[in-house]
C-alpha cells in the first residue's frame, strides 16, 4: 500500500498528509495500523491518528502543538477549525 501520511515522531497523535487524501481513503501507518480518512485532507495538513476528545493535547514532532477544541475522530483533518494552538492555551 502506498504511504499516504508521514508520522514524524513515535509520540505523535497526528500525521502529515503526503498528498491530497479523499474521504474514505484507507491509510496505513508504518506500524501496520489502518484507518479511513474521515473527510478530505489537504496535502501537508494534519490527520488525527487516534480519536481525540475536546481538550486533549495534539502532539506533532513529539511536542504538544495545541489542544483539540472539539472531539476529533481518527482519520479526521486537524486544522484551525478543531485545534487551539499552544500559544492560545
Amino acid at each position: 500500500m502506498e504511504r499516504k501520511v508521514l508520522v514524524i515522531d513515535e509520540k505523535d497523535n497526528v500525521a502529515v498528509a503526503l498528498e491530497d487524501i479523499s474521504a474514505g481513503t484507507e491509510i496505513e501507518l508504518p506500524d501496520g495500523r489502518r484507518f479511513s480518512a474521515a473527510g478530505d485532507i489537504p496535502y501537508s495538513h494534519k490527520v488525527a491518528l487516534v480519536a481525540l476528545r475536546a481538550g486533549d493535547t495534539v502532539i506533532k514532532y513529539g511536542e504538544v502543538i495545541g489542544r483539540a477544541s472539539g472531539d476529533i475522530k481518527a482519520g479526521e483533518w486537524v486544522h484551525t477549525h478543531n485545534l487551539k494552538p499552544v500559544e492560545e492555551i
